[in-house]
């Protein structure tokens, strides 16, 4: 499999891992999980319980995570994957969906992840129209809507996936919830061991 690949390595930070390299392996440096947060003080940690990609097996990423200097400044409060209109999206991780409807005229679909602490993570989808409900349980990979077009005149050009990670009201990175193993390649494959005997 290829490396995930974005418009700008400045771009699309991740956890322990500085940036993603517009080609080649990702990177081991960069700061520390709790500078990944837009908001005041620093980010409880993000455990990495995502299990699969929202969309696509490793989709471009359009535009990384960049994180504002103040609350309400500007900056990119999550990444734009690459997608197709009609495309499936699924859920990254396992929760609860605490919101499937329209904001702004956009869909949006948004899951509450299990077992992430108080208050919890939950994730956002959008422009997603939502094959799900409100308090509708999900598993890791469990189709949630179907991208929408993108709105004329947005950063997209005509679709892809923004997604979000928030845990209260502070935004983050939501590329800290995927594994090494799902940003750099496939799981870890058990090898022979040579020179022990197979079992007879």
């Amino acid at each position: 499999m290829s490396p995930v690949t974005a418009a700008s390595p400045a771009s699309a930070a991740l956890p322990t891992a500085g940036t993603v390299q517009a080609s080649g392996p990702v990177q081991a440096s960069g700061p520390a999980p709790s500078e990944w947060a837009s908001g005041d003080g620093p980010a409880a940690p993000v455990p990495a319980v995502g299990r699969v990609w929202p969309v696509g097996t490793r989709p471009r990423i359009l535009r990384g995570w960049e994180p504002p200097a103040t609350p309400y400044g500007p900056g990119h409060r999550g990444v734009d994957l690459s997608a197709p209109p009609g495309a499936q999206v699924r859920a990254a991780a396992a929760g609860r969906v605490s919101f499937a409807g329209k904001v702004a005229g956009r869909g949006v679909v948004s899951v509450e992840l299990a077992g992430t602490g108080a208050p919890p993570l939950r994730t956002t989808y959008q422009p997603v129209r939502a094959s799900v409900e409100k308090g509708d349980h999900v598993v890791p990979g469990e189709i949630i809507g179907t991208l929408e077009t993108t709105a004329p005149g947005t950063h997209c050009g005509d679709a892809c996936l923004h997604w979000g990670l928030l845990r209260d009201q502070t935004y983050l990175n939501p590329l800290l919830l995927l594994p090494p193993w799902l940003l750099n390649g496939g799981p870890p494959r058990l090898l022979p061991v040579l020179g022990v005997p197979l079992p007879g």
